[in-house]
């Protein structure tokens, strides 16, 4: 649970994938169980702020005037960060920098002045500021449910 919560905050660790493995992991023990539909919820969502992760910094793209160029760039440069230049000890710029570039030479790519595509990628930088509040607030939900369990448990 402890690496789910740090990978809200590094791009290498999945967050609330780890979580959600956390509580499944604590439910087959002796010391949680859970409601089976709390655990289809709750496995739904992280499902869902995964694949929001990366559609969240194309919408913000499209949200502050980007095209379908900044969009896709959006998109192609938090995959870039992720995977390539979230390694090391500059690993974060990677993960935030690589929308934000992304949709930034993507608009320059379809012909957009230097403004609107600062602009359109602003609006990446929010859409991934945004993706990681979901993560964050899914993943404290699920230390939250653990924490009461085990209370109950006590």
């Amino acid at each position: 649970m402890i690496a789910g919560v740090l990978g809200c905050f590094l791009p290498v660790l999945p967050g609330p994938p780890l979580n959600y493995a956390g509580l499944l992991l604590a439910h087959f023990s002796r010391f949680a169980e859970f409601d089976v539909s709390t655990l289809v919820i709750l496995g739904c969502a992280t499902v869902i702020v995964q694949i929001l992760e990366y559609i969240v910094p194309a919408w913000g793209t499209k949200r502050f005037g980007g095209s379908k160029y900044g969009s896709w760039g959006s998109v192609i440069g938090l995959i870039i960060g992720t995977f390539f230049l979230s390694i090391g000890p500059l690993g974060l710029v990677g993960i935030i920098g690589g929308p934000f570039l992304g949709a930034y030479i993507g608009e320059m790519i379809a012909q957009k002045n230097k403004q609107n595509a600062l602009r359109a990628a602003l609006g990446s930088f929010i859409g991934f500021l945004a993706g990681v509040a979901m993560k964050i607030a899914l993943s404290i939900a699920m230390v939250v449910i653990l924490v009461i369990q085990f209370a109950q448990k006590i």
